[in-house]
């Protein structure tokens, strides 16, 4: 069969959905090489592994002195900054008990995040060296490492004080109260009818009550880039309500480079969406922004986190200001 002439290959509408996608390529890609992230100022953090606390152990006295300060809207930065190498060094002494693959893992690991915006898009860098375990055993086969991050506007008081902990609950996977007939991801408390010290379980609420929640802005935002060396990351982005729902075509872009075992990961999305599942970022709203690294295959709570940091464009009152490029 004689090849046909090009204008008979595909259709109108396929060409211009081609042309369009190339379009797409072309901008992020320009967008990306305009950053000079060496003029950018970085802010340098500390990832701690959490072991098993969750956001009920954080709200609950008898396991927590600062549980109080918590209730009357203290962030856990107010009570805990500069101690996060402390606290991952005792989490993981606990942990080593429970389980032979922390041998060898680090209690904390340093992070620099870089965070700037344009006219259209929001941009942020994070690189970290990888905390190498003597464990031989990979928990996720699949990704040597993952970095991700959880957004808020205001609208999940348990993120603004606790940062990713409002979303760690003590029935999630490998928490002390997982069920062991079925797996809970991570949740907000507002979805359930119920929530106990051993977490809010399956009570969840009706559907169009969690639909009510999404409209008013009650969920978290998170983007994921999940990494091997040598290839290309592969970006994940959703949102966390109910559960944490992935979305079936990420809206965020990523860049990843690995050297010297070092990872230098970029993120970039449109600041202004207008779509549901997705928070605007815009000048005038203080956000919280919280990081989670899961290195040397680590999975599920075997991760390090940071303590939640709240940010703005251009100008305000926030733990990071964040400026035009």
């Amino acid at each position: 069969m004689k090849n046909l002439p090009y204008n008979c290959q595909y259709s109108r509408s396929k060409r211009l959905t081609l042309i369009a996608c190339f379009l797409l390529i072309v901008a992020f890609c320009q967008s990306a090489l305009a950053i000079n992230w060496d003029s950018i100022p970085g802010q340098q953090l500390t990832l701690f592994y959490p072991g098993q606390k969750s956001m009920e152990w954080v709200l609950t006295k008898a396991d927590h002195g600062g549980a109080k300060n918590i209730r009357k809207g203290k962030r856990c930065l107010e009570c805990h900054a500069d101690e996060e190498q402390e606290i991952g060094a005792t989490q993981l002494a606990d942990s080593q008990k429970l389980s032979a693959l922390l041998t060898g893992k680090p209690g904390s690991i340093n992070a620099l995040v870089k965070m700037a915006y344009d006219q259209n898009d929001f941009h942020v860098q994070i690189s970290w060296k990888d905390g190498k375990t003597d464990s031989a055993k990979k928990m996720d086969a699949k990704y040597a490492s993952r970095v991700t991050l959880m957004l808020d506007d205001g609208h999940v008081r348990a993120a603004t004080l606790a940062g990713c902990w409002a979303t760690c609950h003590d029935d999630a996977i490998d928490m002390p109260s997982a069920p062991q007939e079925t797996e809970i991801s991570k949740y907000l408390a507002k979805s359930r009818t119920k929530l106990k010290r051993s977490g809010g379980g399956e009570s969840y609420k009706k559907p169009e009550e969690l639909s009510k929640l999404m409209a008013d802005g009650v969920f978290m935002e998170y983007w994921q880039a999940r990494l091997n060396v040598g290839q290309p990351p592969v970006p994940i982005d959703g949102y966390i309500l109910d559960k944490r729902h992935t979305n079936d075509t990420p809206v965020v872009a990523t860049k990843a480079e690995y050297k010297d075992g070092k990872w230098i990961v970029e993120f970039s999305r449109k600041r202004v969406i207008d779509q549901p599942k997705h928070k605007n970022i815009v000048a005038g709203q203080t956000y919280t922004i919280g990081f989670a690294i899961h290195d040397d295959f680590a999975n599920h709570r075997h991760h390090f986190v940071s303590f939640g940091r709240s940010f703005v464009l251009d100008e305000g009152d926030a733990d990071i200001v964040v400026k035009h490029l």
